[in-house]
């Protein structure tokens, strides 16, 4: 998808300082989750520079986002949850990188942002209690547990599987500070897999690295900030920032299906 035509006539000035403030306030948010930032950047980014772009530029940037997060809180780590993620998750990616040059992108946002939708306002509306992969009917475990595979088809496809993830993580991850770093290490090293296919494929532009650089002092920024404030919330507010979240990311994948 190229950029909007009305976003075309915008100065190259005022379309770049629109870019950098669309990842400020998008990763001042995963800052303080650790999850959200491209999905919710996306869609505005698709507007000013094409879908094209804007997916390597997020996915370069959500980089040393999650980098700095895991330098600054890496005791917190839940490394077996971590590996288990990491093993659920990159079973899927090879799918979805599949049906991103096989399959239309609209019939799988659509489903993604559907299901996160319904999760999202469950989770807000409900009570919150810290929620566990304890005891419970073993369906509830298992199709929680194939929620991580599928999240990685719809990383490898676009970029954004975290809602489907996150739905698993905030199960098995109930303290905030491992639910954020932990998501983060995982960022890390399914980025990491997209980028260097992107390397050995060629398919990274010097204009894309030139915009994410450009950007990444915003990144930084968002950061420090986010951080101060993840540290602030408490667990029941932090659960209830979670959900909304989910649901600001299903409204966004389903407005950019909405316009095609």
């Amino acid at each position: 998808m190229p950029p909007i035509a009305s976003w075309r006539r915008l100065s190259e000035v005022t379309r770049y300082g629109l870019v950098c403030m669309v990842v400020l306030l998008s990763h001042f948010q995963s800052s303080i989750t650790g999850f959200g930032a491209t999905v919710l950047a996306l869609p505005f980014l698709a507007m000013l520079l094409g879908l094209h772009v804007a997916v390597p530029v997020l996915v370069l940037l959500a980089l040393p986002l999650s980098t700095l997060i895991v330098l600054e809180a890496r005791r917190h780590i839940d490394w077996r949850e971590y590996g288990k993620l990491v093993g659920l998750v990159v079973v899927g990616m090879p799918v979805g990188m599949w049906l991103s040059g096989n399959m239309p992108e609209a019939p799988l946002k659509g489903l993604l942002g559907a299901f996160t939708l319904i999760v999202g306002v469950r989770g807000v509306l409900r009570p919150v209690p810290v929620e566990t992969d304890g005891p419970g009917p073993s369906w509830k475990v298992w199709f929680r547990t194939a929620l991580a595979p599928l999240g990685g088809v719809m990383h490898g496809a676009f970029g954004a599987g975290g809602p489907l993830i996150v739905v698993y993580a905030a199960r098995a991850l109930p303290d905030k500070s491992e639910f954020r770093v932990t998501l983060c290490m995982l960022w890390i090293t399914l980025n990491a897999i997209l980028i260097g296919r992107w390397v050995a494929t060629s398919a990274l532009t010097l204009h894309e690295l030139k915009i994410a650089a450009l950007c990444l002092p915003f990144t930084v920024l968002a950061m420090v900030l986010g951080t101060r404030v993840h540290y602030r919330v408490n667990e029941t507010v932090f659960r209830r920032i979670v959900y909304a979240v989910l649901i600001l990311a299903a409204v966004s994948l389903l407005a950019s299906v909405a316009r095609g």
